[in-house]
């Protein structure tokens, strides 16, 4: 029987009373801001990796292909890395890039069928083999990881609140299934444009200790246990290249004849060492309208809420020929009624985390009640980890420009409340 289904739940209510806070980033940085596009279309590439050369600090570029990463000072001779699914590396020192306005163009890999690898093997029996590999790509010792998380919400076309933080995770070791994740916030801050949000608020349960869950290799959940294979078709589509490496890529779904909601989706399996590069799924359409009853964990009586869509994204990067957690995502489109009422809103959560810096050596193993839990709402509780000078020396992923401009908007408001 299933037990699980679904890694983030919902809960909605009436809007009560709302805060708003922004702050000003200050610290010893140097700020890079850019756009990365395909070289031929001219298309935004989206989720592309950018990081520093040699180092452990990077971001993730938005769905607009926009990125900003914020390098310390201290750091000399550093170059730029920007490398995405299906596409040529580009490597970019400081004397070519500026400040702001950096149009970044990735040139597409086509892997010609004379260089695919024959394998020998079927798709079910290939990830198999994959999962068998788990202790030998992955690392057998917990690190420390630097996290930077974000939350937001857009009703409609309007984004009306945004949450974020830093995070510090004990990340756990990939051997032992029964070591678990462990993350707390370090710095934290939110902002809410309530007037904009109607009569409902919209709040993700679970936070950033259910978007460390959606590491598939560490956490199969519904996806990667063996037993829950069964409930999945499988298919091999050829080979891409990712950061310059071959990867098999494997489609699965779930079967017909299975009633409750589960995924459709790609992995990305790495040719030479069979090491989970990454995956993209979402939620099946074939049982898609039973999802709000495991994902909406609480809501108003006369509200009728549609799960429409819940698109989820994992990368994982290679350093010092381990595999780790690099970036997850996590995007759920929700149709919302009133039983009366003739008109519906359409709302959008998103979270996504990037990890910004692992460290194999200072182990802290956090207590779990020092730590974030499943139950916990990330925006009720940032407000007891604000710091205005803390803010400039992380990297974080460029929000759109709604986001911003309500946040601008909102701190004239306090500037001038505050007067």
């Amino acid at each position: 029987m299933i037990q699980r289904v679904l890694f983030l739940a919902l809960s909605l209510g009436i809007l009560g009373e709302s805060t708003a806070s922004v702050f000003q980033d200050t610290a010893a940085y140097l700020s890079i801001q850019g756009r990365i596009v395909d070289d031929l279309t001219g298309n935004p590439v989206v989720f592309a990796n950018v990081y520093l050369a040699g180092s452990n600090i990077g971001t993730v570029s938005n769905s607009d292909g926009e990125f900003i990463v914020k390098i310390p000072l201290f750091i000399e001779n550093i170059s730029l890395v920007i490398s995405n699914i299906g596409y040529r590396n580009i490597e970019l020192s400081m004397d070519e890039l500026d400040p702001e306005n950096n149009l970044i163009k990735l040139e597409p890999i086509p892997i010609p069928l004379e260089e695919v690898t024959i394998i020998h093997m079927n798709a079910r029996e290939l990830l198999i083999a994959a999962i068998e590999k788990i202790p030998d790509n992955y690392s057998r010792n917990p690190v420390m990881v630097t996290s930077f998380y974000r939350e937001s919400i857009r009703q409609n076309r309007k984004y009306v609140a945004v949450s974020e933080g830093v995070l510090d995770g004990y990340k756990a070791s990939y051997s032992h299934v029964t070591d678990m994740d462990r993350v707390k916030i370090f710095k934290g801050r939110k902002s809410s444009d309530v007037r904009k949000m109607d009569t409902i608020v919209l709040k993700l349960q679970g936070g950033p200790q259910s978007i460390f869950q959606l590491d598939l290799v560490k956490n199969p959940a519904e996806l990667l246990e063996r037993e829950m294979m069964e409930y999945y078709q499988y298919e091999i589509h050829g080979i891409v290249s990712i950061d310059d490496r071959q990867a098999y890529v494997i489609s699965f779904d779930q079967l017909p004849q299975i009633d409750v909601p589960l995924y459709t989706g790609k992995y990305y399996i790495g040719v030479n060492n069979l090491a989970f590069m990454g995956a993209e799924f979402r939620l099946s359409e074939k049982m898609i309208d039973k999802a709000s009853q495991y994902m909406v964990k609480r809501k108003p009586p006369g509200l009728r809420v549609d799960i429409e869509k819940a698109n989820y994204l994992v990368k994982y990067r290679i350093s010092n020929g381990q595999w780790y957690l690099a970036y997850v995502r996590s995007e759920l489109i929700l149709g919302i009624k009133w039983k009366k009422k003739l008109f519906r809103s359409r709302y959008t959560s998103l979270a996504e985390m990037a990890v910004t810096n692992i460290d194999p050596e200072n182990i802290t193993r956090y207590k779990f009640r020092e730590t974030t839990k499943s139950s916990d709402i990330f925006v009720d509780q940032v407000s007891d980890f604000e710091d205005s000078d803390f803010w400039g020396e992380y990297n974080i992923i460029q929000p759109e420009e709604s986001i911003q401009a309500a946040i601008e908007r909102i701190g004239r408001k306090l500037k001038r409340s505050g007067q």
